[in-house]
C-alpha cells in the first residue's frame, strides 16, 4: 500500500515525488517508457521555476548544465529588452536539455526515497473511500491512497477518469530543432532578416559554435506527431527561405502543434491531474514545462498534508482553485501569441501596435511577469497586494530566504520578535530576525513560497496557521 502513486516520470511527476518525500510520504512513480528520453531538446526555465528550484536547493545542479540568456523577447518573440528592476536574483532564462532536467529531478526524488519503476504502463483504475486500485499492463494491481496523473497530453489517467479535455485541436504544426549549417553565418543572417518580418514562425538563430536553432512551419499536421527528419527541415526551409542552408548533423529535432486544451477538473476523489495531463498549449513563450513543475510544488505539500492527516478540510481543493486559473491564463496568452505570429495583415498590424506598447515599461513588465510566472497572485482573500503573491528571494541575517525553505515547510517571518508558531512547529519554521529586507511586520509563507498572511497579531496568525496547516498540536 503506497500513500501516493504518480503516473509519469517527466519533470512534473519527478518534482511532485520529491515534494511528497520531503514530508515522508511513501511514493511510487510509474513510467511507461523503459528508459529516459534520448532526444536532446533544449527547453527554458523561467524566473519562477528558477526560484522554485532555489527554494529546494536544486538550482546549482541545473546551472551546471544550462546556458543563461536575458529574460526578454518571450512574448510572441517580440524583441524587447527586459524591464528594469526585476525583483528576483534569478532574472534570466536558463536553457537546458530536457533530458538533463528529467534526470536531475528523478535523481533528487530517488535520493529522497521515492521509488521509480520504468516500463510500467497503467491500463485501469478504480477508487473507493479508502484508496485507488491501479491496474498495470502486465496484469499487476497496486493499491494506493492517492493517484496523480502526470502522464502528458494524451494522459491515460485523465481518460480513465472520464475528465473532459475541451479546447482546440492542432491546426498547424511547427518543426523545431538544433543543427549545423553548411553556409556562412552572414548569409544565414541576411536571408533570415529579409524574411523574418513576414514569417514569424520561422527563424534560424545561433545556438552555439556552428550550431543553429531552427524553427520552420511543418508541411502539414501529422496524426501521431511523428518525429521529423533532417530532410523534413531541409524541405520546409527551401519552401520558406528558398534555401535549406545546408543543414546537417542535428542535435535534436521535434514537431509541435498548436492544440490548446484544459481539463474540466483537476481532481476526482482520490485521483488528481498535473502538468500536461491537465493542460496543453503551443510552446510559444516556453511556458509548458514551467507550468507543470509549478503545479507539482503547489500540489505536493497539500497532498502530503492530506496523507499525514493534518490537512484542513478544504486544503486539497485549493490545488484546483489556484492552479486551474493559472493554466487558463497561460492558454489564453499562448492563443494571443499564436495569432501575433500569423502572416495575415491584421495580425501583423496588431503585432506592430503591441511592439510599440511594449516600449512602455509597465506593459513590458506585465507581459514578462505573465510569461515567467512571477505575476501570479492566488486568491487568498482581501489584504495588501503582496498577499497571495510569491515572496522574492531576499537576503536575511541567516543567508538567503529561500535557503530556509529547502525542507518544504511553512515559514513565519517575524520582525516583531513577539509571535510564535508553537503548536505548528512540526510543519512551520520561524525566522525571528529577517533584517530590513522584508518591509512588513510579519508574514506567513506557505511551502510553495506564496504569502498566506500579513500582520502582527498572534490570534490572527493562529487563525491563518489553522487555515493552511491544520489544528494546533498544543
Amino acid at each position: 500500500m503506497f500513500d501516493v502513486v504518480i503516473v509519469g516520470c517527466g519533470p512534473t511527476g519527478a518534482m511532485l515525488a520529491a515534494e511528497l518525500r520531503l514530508h515522508d510520504v511513501r511514493v511510487l512513480v510509474l513510467e511507461k517508457e523503459t528508459a529516459p528520453p534520448s532526444a536532446v531538446r533544449i527547453v527554458g526555465l523561467h524566473i519562477r521555476s528558477l526560484e522554485v528550484l532555489a527554494m529546494r536547493g536544486l538550482l546549482d545542479r541545473m546551472l551546471a548544465h544550462g546556458r543563461r540568456r536575458p529574460a526578454a523577447g518571450f512574448f510572441a518573440a517580440i524583441d524587447k529588452t527586459a524591464p528594469t528592476g526585476l525583483d528576483s536574483p534569478y532574472a534570466y532564462l536558463l536553457g537546458i536539455p530536457q533530458p538533463v532536467i528529467e534526470r536531475l529531478l528523478a535523481e533528487h526524488a530517488t535520493d529522497l526515497g521515492a521509488q521509480v519503476r520504468r516500463g510500467r504502463a497503467v491500463t485501469g483504475l478504480a477508487q473507493d473511500d479508502e484508496g485507488v486500485t491501479v491496474e498495470l499492463s502486465d496484469g499487476e494491481q497496486l493499491r494506493t491512497r492517492y493517484l496523480v496523473g502526470c502522464d502528458g497530453g494524451r494522459s491515460t489517467v485523465r481518460k480513465l477518469l472520464g475528465v473532459g479535455f475541451p479546447g482546440e485541436p492542432t491546426r498547424n504544426e511547427t518543426l523545431m530543432g538544433e543543427m549545423e549549417a553548411g553556409v556562412p553565418p552572414e548569409e544565414i543572417a541576411a536571408t533570415v532578416a529579409a524574411i523574418g518580418g513576414a514569417r514569424h514562425r520561422f527563424w534560424v538563430r545561433p545556438a552555439g559554435v556552428g550550431v543553429y536553432s531552427v524553427v520552420v512551419p511543418a508541411a502539414g499536421v501529422s496524426e501521431r506527431a511523428q518525429r521529423p527528419t533532417i530532410e523534413d527541415f531541409a524541405q520546409q526551409l527551401r519552401a520558406v527561405a528558398g534555401t535549406d542552408f545546408g543543414v546537417h548533423s542535428p542535435r535534436w529535432m521535434s514537431r509541435f502543434g498548436d492544440a490548446t486544451r484544459l481539463a474540466e477538473r483537476y481532481r476526482v476523489g482520490r485521483v488528481l491531474l498535473a502538468g500536461d495531463a491537465a493542460h496543453i498549449h503551443p510552446p510559444i513563450g516556453g511556458q509548458g514545462l514551467n507550468l507543470g513543475v509549478q503545479d507539482a510544488v503547489n500540489l505536493g505539500w497539500k497532498l502530503a498534508a492530506q496523507v499525514r492527516g493534518w490537512a484542513p478540510d478544504t486544503l486539497l481543493d485549493t490545488y484546483q482553485a489556484e492552479r486551474r486559473p493559472v493554466a487558463a491564463d497561460v492558454l489564453d496568452n499562448t492563443r494571443a501569441q499564436t495569432q501575433l505570429l500569423s502572416d495575415e495583415p491584421g495580425a501583423r498590424a496588431v503585432r506592430r501596435l503591441l511592439s510599440e506598447l511594449m516600449d512602455f515599461d509597465e506593459v513590458n513588465r506585465h507581459l514578462l511577469e505573465k510569461i515567467t510566472g512571477t505575476g501570479i497572485r492566488y486568491d487568498i482573500g482581501e489584504g495588501p497586494d503582496l498577499l497571495g503573491r510569491r515572496l522574492p528571494d531576499v537576503d536575511v541575517r541567516q543567508g538567503n530566504l529561500y535557503g530556509l525553505l529547502h525542507r518544504g515547510r511553512g515559514l513565519l517571518v517575524d520582525r516583531t520578535g513577539r509571535l510564535t508558531v508553537e503548536g505548528w512547529s512540526d510543519r512551520v519554521d520561524r525566522l525571528a530576525d529577517a533584517g530590513a529586507a522584508v518591509d512588513v511586520p510579519c508574514l506567513l509563507l506557505r511551502p510553495d513560497g506564496h504569502v498566506a498572511w500579513i500582520g502582527d497579531d498572534q490570534r490572527d496568525l493562529d487563525d491563518h496557521l489553522a487555515r493552511w496547516f491544520g489544528r494546533s498540536m498544543r
